[in-house]
């Protein structure tokens, strides 16, 4: 007898510690003894037994021996292995199941198998996964010769033939599948599909004494073999992820731990692994792997370090002592990116406490030298020469089966010093095991794996993973053979394996690990089994093999056993994780045992400028520059918005920009950088921060340099070549031409600007990704650009459902055999098409992943077996590859990522492997071409209103006010529509898209007050018509002359003297013009009125409006205190503003008053204007354009100069004002006098010189009624006198002015006398006569004559006949008031003792010659009021009236202007400008426009004409609605032949009949008299009109039922209020703060809901027994099995998937006295209250996803709490007492501020709990520099924690002061609100966009 001893008792074995602990207690002291186990072989001649210590077992010799384990038993077996050996043993003994459980690795495997090779026994391995179904386990079909047969699988072939079961992964195992084992392991005992019965050995022998054989087999009862037993190895579950053991089936099983060998066993394996690293070190690693397993590192949440993976580590070691063991260690345990902060302080405590913080002293290697072939190795080999500091190491690692290259660098690979030194440690690495390169995206992880296996001569698999990718895809296929037989196709993984690959896994992070773990056994031990029975087996164990059963490889592979290359290895690439998120966390201890971890770090910008300079030689330099400067400072930031910026600008996107700018060097790297990032689409806080960035880059924004661009945006086509913008490309020529798109397209410059981009990337040879909302276009800009290219398209819309599989392929059942037909995808590879893909956001991100190993690498492998190649030499001779045919291209469009389409975020995943374009709705002026082409008839101020209107719903849409982002399609839809039904009104017209909005009542204000702002009408009446009042003029007299005295008396005719001089002019001076938007509201919304429009200056309450002049379409407003200049476009949306502070400071205590006025230029200088200050006489001249300012001095005295002001003060009786007359302003000059002073000067614009003309008299005022002829009014005594001048001053023969006395003689009265005629100063004289036929219709009588309108105190109107160019006494006809206006300045003189000085600045009357009318403003006093309104009506606040006085209607009308919004405190200054509130001037022919004081600019339609025009506009837009019903008429041939025609039978009931040839009266009928019929003699109506209710009265609903209903709600609401105990009185001031942000709340809510429905979306549950039939079992269907089907149903999460945290707010509310104090200014209290309410309301009910709490900061302390998180407040009266509190507390607390602290304490306190993502949100007005708090210490305080989001609102009355703050905070963190009304909206932009975004 011989024996061999395996395991001697060298090592003194340490028994598991763990063990004895447990049981030492129980067994007592001499219970446990610690025995050495020794395991022998003894070989007898009845048989062989195998001995471990004192238990024996008899081996059997197995019937199969290709299928014991081979070469597992290690020469030298630990001490604790013989253990769990000994343990196996008894079990066995004893006929029970066993279960390993124990950490993940391969250990719990290889002991199962060195049991199993000890004791001779054949194994049927199972790796279980969660794709594992029964049919693995029991039986599956296939089919042979056309019939289905049942084939046992391994747990049948096990119990069958006395094997044995190893289960691997029980936790991956779906719940279901494995209680089909548990009779099995319980009975042995277990029914089969085919009818089989298996029965345990004993039953069956002991029925067989009974029965014969043949009975048991027509029985079917089959034996279980009495040798069967399942070795099941599994994780502790709640410890790792997966499903917990079924307790049924875990009370089935023995259970034994298999923890991490002992430290010693441990020490010995390594110590032989590296017998030359020096004993310490090797120690130190294990000790520091042994720490991070122990329970306490598992309690900080860091996964466990893998042991198993040591040795490798030692091997290289072992090769390069120098190394250093901390590098080595991440390789093994990549802590930096797999823990937080927290995990990755305890690891480096633990390194140093192990002396293993070494990287500063040890080297890493620099780069490869040299990679040489190695000779005479039976597998193919390389020796690697690495460069380590100043050594040089040769070592030998595994290589292709390719020749080596000869040379070391690529073709197109850039070395870079950071690479060359990732590739000498990949192939350290490399010579013991498998890698994976985990990096961002983009940034060069398959160029490097690619490079690598070029350098060994390797062929490369890339195997694109996706998310719910099965077992079966990795492994094998089913598919049919040509005759109908089911076969395995081996995947590509298998064959690479087969044949020495390298595989690259690309996306291991997306795949689910119970996938993955199938490959662990691959990974680990070189060893596979596969569905269909096939082995792979490691080299060395496949070639012991064949030598010990001397078998040939022919023979081993008719056994189906083959072995795996010894070449073949795997290198796995990953994007890096995200440690504690639960879904992108994927990086675990599993993994973790299967790979060497190298990281790709992104390049620092010398090395990208190195890899962008060498790719894209032409680029320009400093565009490299900025670029990378960008990029970087984007990569360092901890800031995650800028992160995610960062990842959009990969080194892949940055190569695809350069190329672009080399090709095109004038192009802004702007437009580059925004296209990459899709800025367009951007949340607003990330776009601010791209902004920011982009400026302190130094990049300017393309926006501005735009506008030049767009010249050129045409496309032509000419001699074959296509020609858009400046880019030309080839027309193509297609085979196929029925596929190429041709569609109506109207094009447009914006389109044609995308379309001029997408043909520069299409040039460059990329793949196009379009993003936009919906209805923009992206269809058509993509059909269109197809269509001039003349390139056929194939189009794959995409949908929740898509898989990978219908992406490829769609397989079909044809006579039993599956054919696969080509998806469009496939079809456009192989002929050169155009791939369209729509609605790419719609599939999962998982499915259309795979589109990136396409675009990237060329090849993809089909579900058929096909692979698609780019290298034609590559497919060669392989029947089944498809070469990318060269014009392949994808075009992909998607949906912008985020609320409202939540689809998934294609471009957040594939983003960066196209380009992309955003696609916006076209600008408004490419909108308004485009529909002139929809719609050619539809009148284009109605196309103006929809395009403005649209416009900014779009802008709300951006801004997050409105969820709906309203598109062109819309309008087109609308705008073709009108055009074929013209009389439908816009207003009808436009519910068609609105109607979607019409039950959310907050959406529906919001919109009709958007359509009401630009005129659409919608719910507007025709009947809404609400014009003035029309009262009747008093009769027209003649009420005296005019008579100009031309000779006669020569002291009547004066000569003056003039004398002409150059203007002095200073300056210019260059102040800033600021625009601002102009928020202009249509007025005829809801009515039609004279207003036309509105909107308000940007004033402040303080500026005081002095002045208003038009010219042209452009308004002029001029402000005093500050003095300002406002110009604007009547149809613009946006005012200029010019502050002239600068020029005119405010003086000291308001002694002196400015008042300025303004004239506007003609040609050629439009665009300016001239500003007079009647004080100072000072003239400036100002060009709005530029903001130069010019100061025009007039008399070289510089007499203007006021003198000291006590002097002024006490002299101003006689101190007369400046006055300018602006008559001829547009012939560019003006005449300035000075009242009561004897001189004119005339200032000369263009030429620069001023004529000053010397008077006989003084000035009280100067009309001038034409060029050369003024109306001139002596100070004292009124008289009138005609000042008549040449037409050129300049000229030589300056001539003489002359003056002329005008008498004014009243009417004779017939006897001679004359009653005396009281002299009056008129207020408006007109400057150009009446036409011809409104001088007839005023006067009643045909007449032609010069005249010239006037209006004074005393009459509506006046007309002087023959004035001023005949001499003749010229006839004054007026139409006379009844009482002088009271507020003219004849009344006025009372105030100031009898002085004329109380007389006001602004007259305030207007003449339109042609409207015929006068209008001036006049106050409420002036006006009739009785007559205006009916006697209850209590007359409405206005600003003052506007009277019309219309001479053609003869007519007068008062039309009320409303009152202003906000007055000036200053009401004397006011009181001194006009009576009334407002000032007026003429707008045009028909209207006029008026500001009034509060700086509100109202436009109004005074003439009849236009108003009758815009009256038909109006009623047009609105529609007929003319009550007449509608008729339904369908045109019938009834066949009848028409007889001859008769009066028919005349019924005496007349009752109604139709149709039937007899009675008269009928309708419809044939022949009798009657309505609509045929052939009947005349039309007779019996009076059967339905009488028709009208609509408006149909639509009315009755008065009591109205009431009802309000009745009903008032009841609920009281008892809603008695419910929670609050007063109606609180429930009033409640509904102030919550009213105000309804709309906030309303938008917040439903982003809410609809992310809530996202996350609940139903999944895709797989083999189902019905539903759907799933295409990937299509196979598993044609053999009859059952669960072949899919449905969509809730998936229940993963287990051991961490739960889904609450995200946690806090919001910090500045309660400071300072808050309480300013409300009165800017209301910042209530507005942070309604804050407040706002996210109490938004958050409602959502208290299991958003956590939040509510925190004051005041003088009294930093965390004064107003909401805990544990205690919402549930109601109304709960949120107002809140609200109260904060309104209490402003009051009554300490001055002070904490902001800073109270920042700081939230971001510290908050991170402490535990959440999904943190946000804090701080409301302060901190004046931060009056309290000395510096903006980078706040800036630090909202940074200060990378996990928490804060974010700073401002409440800003610190001038700039907020504006400087935001600019040093960092971007898109800090908001500031100027306006408190902001504060709601900004709080929701916040929400939206950080939060809301990933819920």
């Amino acid at each position: 007898m011989q024996s061999r001893v395996l395991c001697g008792g060298t090592a003194a074995a340490v028994a598991a510690r763990r063990i004895r602990n447990i049981l030492g207690p129980v067994l007592g002291r001499g219970g446990w003894s610690r025995k050495q186990h020794e395991v022998k072989l003894i070989n007898t001649t009845a048989g062989d037994t195998v001995k471990i210590g004192d238990i024996s077992f008899k081996l059997k010799s197995p019937t199969n021996p290709e299928l014991v384990p081979f070469n597992y038993l290690s020469e030298a077996l630990p001490q604790t292995v013989a253990q769990h050996l000994r343990w196996i043993m008894q079990k066995d003994l004893l006929g029970q199941d066993v279960f390993l459980i124990g950490p993940p690795g391969p250990l719990r495997r290889s002991i199962a198998m060195q049991y199993l090779e000890l004791t001779k026994r054949e194994v049927e391995y199972v790796a279980l996964s969660r794709d594992t179904t029964e049919t693995d386990l029991k039986q599956r079909r296939e089919i042979r010769a056309g019939t289905a047969f049942y084939i046992d699988q391994c747990a049948v072939r096990a119990a069958t033939h006395g094997r044995i079961l190893v289960l691997e992964g029980l936790e991956k195992a779906e719940r279901n599948v494995l209680p089909v084992l548990n009779n099995l392991l319980e009975n042995r005992e277990m029914q089969l599909e085919d009818g089989r019965f298996l029965m345990s050995a004993q039953r069956y022998d002991k029925l067989l004494q009974d029965h014969t054989k043949e009975e048991m087999d027509v029985w079917k009862i089959v034996r279980v073999s009495e040798d069967f037993r399942v070795i099941a190895l599994g994780l502790p579950v709640p410890r790792y992820t997966g499903n917990p053991l079924d307790p049924p089936l875990r009370s089935r099983f023995q259970a034994r731990d298999i923890y991490y060998l002992p430290f010693k066993d441990q020490l010995t394996l390594l110590y032989a692994a590296g017998p030359n690293v020096p004993a310490e070190r090797v120690s130190q690693l294990l000790s520091f792997g042994t720490t991070l397993c122990s329970q306490e590192s598992s309690n900080l949440g860091l996964p466990d370090f893998p042991v198993d993976s040591l040795p490798a580590a030692v091997h290289i070691l072992e090769a390069f002592p120098m190394l250093s063991s901390q590098q080595l260690l991440q390789r093994l345990y990549p802590y930096d990116m797999l823990l937080a902060k927290e995990g990755r302080t305890a690891v480096e405590d633990a390194l140093s406490r192990f002396e293993l913080l070494d990287s500063g002293k040890h080297h890493f290697p620099r780069g490869i030298i040299k990679v040489e072939e190695k000779d005479g190795s039976q597998t193919p080999q390389a020796a690697v020469t690495v460069q380590i500091a100043s050594k040089e190491v040769t070592f030998q690692v595994p290589a292709g089966t390719r020749p080596l290259r000869s040379h070391l660098g690529g073709l197109n690979f850039i070395r870079t010093p950071s690479h060359d030194r990732l590739l000498a440690e990949m192939m350290q690495s490399h010579m013991v095991k498998d890698m994976c390169l985990i990096g961002g995206k983009g940034c060069g992880k398959s160029v490097i794996a690619k490079e690598f296996s070029e350098m060994l001569g390797y062929n490369v698999e890339p195997i694109m993973l996706y998310q719910d990718m099965t077992a079966r895809d990795v492994l094998q296929q089913r598919y049919t053979l040509p005759n109908g037989d089911t076969a395995w196709r081996p995947s590509p993984l298998v064959t690479a394996a087969q044949e020495g690959k390298l595989v690259l896994l690309d996306g291991i992070h997306r795949v689910n690990l119970g996938t993955l773990s199938v490959l662990s056994r691959l990974i680990h031990d070189r060893e596979l089994t596969l569905y269909d029975g096939t082995r792979l087996l490691r080299v060395d164990r496949y070639e012991s093999l064949k030598e010990e059963l001397q078998l040939s490889d022919e023979e081993l592979q008719k056994r189906s056993i083959f072995p795996v290359h010894p070449s073949f290895r795997i290198i796995a690439l990953a994007e890096p994780p995200v440690a504690g998120s639960s879904t992108q966390q994927w990086l675990g201890p599993e993994l973790l045992t299967m790979f060497l971890f190298h990281n790709v770090k992104p390049l620092t910008v010398t090395e990208e400028t190195q890899v962008i300079r060498a790719m894209t030689p032409n680029v320009p330099k400093d565009a490299v520059e900025q670029l990378l400067h960008l990029t970087h400072k984007l990569r360092k930031t901890n800031d995650p918005t800028a992160q995610s910026l960062a990842s959009s600008l990969s080194t892949r996107q940055l190569l695809r920009i350069c190329r672009r700018l080399s090709q095109y060097p004038e192009e802004s790297i702007s437009h580059a950088v925004n296209k990459a990032c899709l800025s367009r689409f951007l949340p607003n806080l990330a776009r601010s921060a791209l902004q920011k960035n982009l400026l302190d880059s130094g990049i300017e924004d393309s926006s501005v340099v735009s506008n030049q661009e767009e010249k050129d945006t045409s496309c032509e086509i000419k001699d074959g070549t296509l020609k858009i913008g400046k880019v030309s490309v080839p027309v193509y020529n297609p085979d196929e031409k029925m596929k190429v798109p041709d569609i109506l397209f109207y094009e447009n410059a914006q389109h044609m600007m995308v379309m001029e981009d997408m043909l520069k990337d299409f040039l460059l040879g990329e793949h196009l990704l379009l993003v936009g909302n919906q209805g923009v276009g992206k269809n058509k800009i993509v059909d269109r650009f197809l269509q001039l290219m003349n390139r056929p398209r194939e189009y794959l819309q995409l949908h929740r459902d898509t898989t990978v599989q219908t992406l490829t392929l769609q397989p079909s059942v044809r006579d039993g055999i599956i054919i696969y037909e080509d998806s469009p995808l496939v079809k456009a590879v192989k002929m050169g098409h155009i791939l369209v893909i729509d609605e790419a956001d719609k599939a999962p991100t998982n499915v259309t992943c795979i589109l990136k190993t396409l675009v990237e690498s060329g090849e993809m492998i089909l579900a058929d077996g096909r692979r698609i190649v780019a290298d034609p030499a590559f497919a060669r001779g392989r029947p089944n590859a498809i070469v990318i045919h060269p014009d392949f291209r994808m075009l992909v469009l998607a949906n912008r990522p985020g609320f409202p389409f939540l689809g998934n975020d294609f471009f957040g995943a594939l983003g960066d492997i196209f380009s992309c374009h955003a696609v916006d709705n076209p600008k408004p002026q490419s909108e308004l071409a485009m529909l002139k082409q929809y719609g050619p008839d539809v009148p284009e101020p109605v196309l103006q209103k929809l395009v403005a209107a649209f416009g900014e719903l779009r802008a709300m849409a951006d801004q997050g006010t409105i969820t709906y982002p309203y598109s062109t399609r819309e309008v087109v839809n609308i705008v073709r529509h009108l055009q074929t039904f013209p009389d439908e009104g816009l207003a009808n017209v436009v519910r068609n898209v609105f109607d979607f909005d019409s039950y959310n009542k907050e959406m529906r204000e919001i919109l009709t007050g958007a359509l009401h702002k630009h005129g659409i009408p919608i719910g507007a009446k025709p009947t809404s018509v609400h014009l003035a009042k029309e009262l009747p003029l008093p009769e027209c007299r003649l009420t005296g002359y005019w008579t100009t005295n031309q000779s006669g008396n020569p002291h009547r005719k004066l000569l003056c003297p003039t004398e002409t001089r150059q203007t002095d002019v200073k300056g210019p001076v260059f102040l800033r013009v600021q625009g601002y938007p102009l928020e202009r509201h249509e007025a005829r919304a809801l009515s039609f009125t004279e207003e036309q429009a509105h909107w308000q200056i940007p004033m402040n309450e303080v500026n005081i409006v002095c002045d208003v002049t038009t010219a042209t379409d452009t308004i002029y407003v001029a402000t005093c205190n500050p003095v300002s200049l406002y110009a604007m476009h009547v149809s613009g949306d946006t005012v200029q503003c010019m502050d002239l502070y600068d020029v005119f400071p405010r003086t000291i205590s308001g002694v002196w008053q400015p008042f300025v006025t303004v004239a506007a230029l003609g040609s050629p200088l439009q665009g300016q204007v001239v500003l007079h200050e009647e004080q100072s006489n000072a003239v400036l001249h100002l060009d709005v354009m530029s903001g130069a300012v010019r100061r025009i001095i007039l008399s070289p005295e510089g007499q203007e100069t006021p003198k000291n002001p006590s002097s002024w003060w006490s002299n101003k009786q006689d101190q007369g004002a400046f006055k300018m007359c602006r008559e001829f302003s547009q012939k560019n000059w003006l005449v300035f006098y000075k009242e009561n002073q004897n001189h004119l000067d005339v200032l000369d614009v263009l030429e620069g010189r001023a004529h000053t003309i010397s008077l006989p008299i003084n000035l009280k005022s100067v009309f001038l009624v034409a060029e050369d002829r003024w109306l001139l009014v002596e100070s004292k005594t009124n008289q009138k006198f005609l000042l008549t001048k040449p037409m050129h001053m300049g000229a030589e023969d300056t001539g003489i002015c002359q003056l002329h006395t005008i008498t004014e003689d009243p009417v004779s009265t017939g006897f001679g006398t004359t009653s005396g005629v009281e002299l009056t100063v008129p207020c408006e004289v007109s400057r150009d006569q009446l036409p011809a036929e409104n001088l007839g219709a005023a006067l009643g009588q045909k007449i032609v004559s010069p005249n010239r309108v006037l209006a004074d105190e005393n009459n509506y109107a006046a007309i002087v006949i023959g004035f001023p160019d005949l001499m003749s006494p010229n006839e004054v006809y007026s139409w006379k008031r009844t009482s002088p206006l009271a507020g003219s300045s004849s009344a006025k003189t009372i105030f100031t003792e009898g002085r004329q000085s109380g007389a006001v600045k602004q007259t305030n009357c207007v003449s339109l010659l042609g409207a015929n009318q006068l209008i001036r403003a006049v106050p409420a006093g002036d006006v009739p009021l009785k007559e205006l309104y009916p006697k209850e009506t209590k007359p409405i606040q206005t600003a003052g009236y506007l009277e019309v006085t219309d001479l053609n209607s003869k007519k007068i009308k008062y039309i009320p202007i409303p009152r202003s919004r906000t007055l000036s405190p200053y009401s004397s200054w006011l009181s001194k400008i006009s009576h009334t509130d407002v000032l007026l001037a003429s707008m045009g022919g028909g209207g006029v426009v008026t500001v009034d004081m509060g700086g509100y600019v109202r436009l109004w339609e005074t003439g009849l004409d236009t108003l009758q025009r815009s009256l038909l506009e109006w009623q047009s837009m609105i529609g007929q609605e003319d009550g007449r019903p509608v008729q339904i008429t369908v045109e019938r041939d009834s066949g009848l032949d028409v007889s001859s025609p008769k009066h028919g039978k005349v019924d005496h009931d007349n009752t109604p009949h139709v149709g039937g040839n007899m009675w008269a009266g009928g309708t419809g009928g044939r022949d009798t008299a009657g309505l609509g019929g045929k052939g009947g003699p005349y039309r007779l109506d019996a009076g059967h009109k339905v009488h028709q209710v009208s609509q408006a009265e149909k639509d009315a609903v009755p008065e009591e039922v109205k009431r009802a209903a309000r009745e009903m709600a008032e009841k609920a609401f009281k008892d809603r209020l008695k419910e929670i105990h609050m007063s109606e009185y609180d429930a009033s001031m409640y509904e102030k703060f919550s009213g105000a942000v309804k709309r906030q709340v309303q938008s917040l809510r439903v982003i809410l809901d609809s992310l809530q429905a996202k996350g609940k979306e139903r999944q895709w549950l797989k083999n189902q027994a019905l539903g759907e039939l799933d295409d990937a079992k299509i196979i598993d269907g044609l053999t009859g099995e059952k669960a072949i089907y899919k449905r969509r149903g809730e998936l229940e999460p993963e287990l051991g998937t961490p739960q889904q945290k609450p995200k946690r707010l806090r919001l910090l509310a500045d309660v400071s006295g300072s808050m309480y104090r300013f409300n009165g200014l800017d209301s910042r209290l209530e507005r942070s209250m309604e804050a407040v309410c706002m996210v109490m309301e938004a958050l409602e009910s959502y208290e299991h996803k958003f956590k939040y709490d509510i925190v004051g900061h005041s003088g009294d302390g930093f965390d004064i709490e107003l909401v805990r998180c544990d205690k919402i407040p549930k109601n109304n009266k709960e949120r107002l007492k809140v609200l109260k509190t904060m309104h209490a507390h402003s009051q009554f607390c300490m001055s002070g501020d904490y902001t800073l602290e109270s920042t700081e304490h939230a971001v510290k306190e908050i991170a402490r709990e535990e959440a999904d993502e943190y946000f804090v949100i701080v409301l302060s007005d901190a004046n931060l520099e009056r309290y000395g708090i510096s903006p980078d210490r706040f800036a630090q305080a909202l940074t200060c924690n990378p996990q928490v989001n804060a974010f700073a609102v401002f409440i800003g009355s610190l001038g700039d002061q907020a504006v400087r703050l935001q600019r040093t905070l960092p971007a898109g963190r800090s908001f500031v609100a100027m306006d408190t009304k902001q504060i709601p909206q900004i709080l929701q932009q916040i929400f939206t966009s950080t939060m809301l975004s990933s819920a």
